[in-house]
């Protein structure tokens, strides 16, 4: 037993110092090439940050254990915007820009609603992890097309643009990724059979924790050098891509097979987060909603526990 703790923490260790280094070089790569924050943040930053999560759904779904992939997944989204924007809230109230507001919110909130819908028959087949693709897809060159035409040279949140560092930044960073797919999965999957958990339990709490470093670094680094649109377009971004992508991707390597009761509380409270989380008119978070998304991730946790 103590071995897979020593595994999962090796894990979790080498997702957070390869997901930081891969932001690195990729928004480093990105702001030599003249890309705008809003890509950055949406697109760039947020498949950085979601990669912990692929590479656990690549390693999950290929080791015949999708349902820790998809927990994941789940529980990562909660833990994004429950804790890591939370967090980021409670430093200084995020103000969001019209575009976000307008196109990535609401597909953060429909894509657990979606996933419910799916999953009525307790199943995600190869052909609804399809339709999770292709939505997602979409949704990409919607960003894509939208955030063309803002190109600009415009400061980011990681200093200033070395091309080679980035490179070099950027392949030790997946490498550490792929490494910490393979030791999150193995050493998780014992620690839930020897503790009576399902899976999908442990998926969305300790594994989705692990795999959100990522997206807690950037948020947090984001808000104090006072570049909202980058933390928070990390934060929307890296639930679409969980939601959609990674979810998609699982299903389609291997049917997930969960009861839609079980997963029931992580949809909820993931739609319940970006709700709570939706700017005004004038497009600001306030400080006070940190303090309410962060009640209601404890609430995930504890729904979480009780249903494994």
């Amino acid at each position: 037993m103590a071995n897979a703790y020593l595994i999962l923490a090796a894990g979790l260790v080498c997702a957070a110092v390869g997901g930081e280094l891969f932001v690195r070089g990729a928004v480093g790569l990105a702001r030599a090439v003249r890309v705008s924050p809003g890509i950055i943040a949406a697109t760039v930053a947020a498949f950085a940050t979601s990669s912990p999560e692929l590479t656990v759904a690549i390693n999950a779904a290929l080791a015949g254990a999708p349902e820790i992939s998809f927990g994941d997944a789940l529980g990562s989204n909660v833990v994004n915007v429950g804790l890591v924007l939370a967090l980021a809230l409670l430093i200084a109230p995020i103000t969001a820009r019209p575009s976000s507001i307008r196109r990535d919110f609401p597909v953060a909130l429909l894509a657990p609603v979606v996933l419910a819908i799916l999953l009525v028959d307790n199943r995600l087949s190869r052909l609804d992890g399809a339709l999770l693709l292709a939505a997602f897809v979409a949704w990409l060159v919607a960003v894509t097309r939208e955030a063309a035409g803002e190109r600009s040279a415009a400061a980011a949140v990681l200093g200033e643009s070395k091309p080679f560092r980035a490179v070099v930044e950027s392949v030790i960073g997946l490498a550490l990724l792929v490494a910490a797919g393979k030791l999150i999965v193995e050493g998780a999957t014992e620690i839930a059979r020897s503790f009576g958990l399902s899976e999908f339990a442990i998926g969305a709490t300790v594994v989705a924790i692990g795999t959100s470093v990522p997206e807690l670094a950037t948020a947090i680094i984001a808000r104090l050098r006072g570049h909202d649109e980058v933390g928070l377009g990390t934060v929307l971004g890296s639930n679409i891509f969980n939601g959609l992508m990674i979810v998609g991707t699982t299903a389609a390597i291997a049917p997930i097979s969960v009861p839609l009761l079980q997963a029931a509380p992580a949809l909820v409270l993931g739609v319940a987060t970006v709700a709570l989380s939706y700017p005004r008119r004038s497009g600001i978070v306030g400080r006070w909603r940190g303090g309410m998304l962060l009640a209601v991730y404890v609430v995930f946790v504890i729904t979480a526990l009780q249903a494994g």
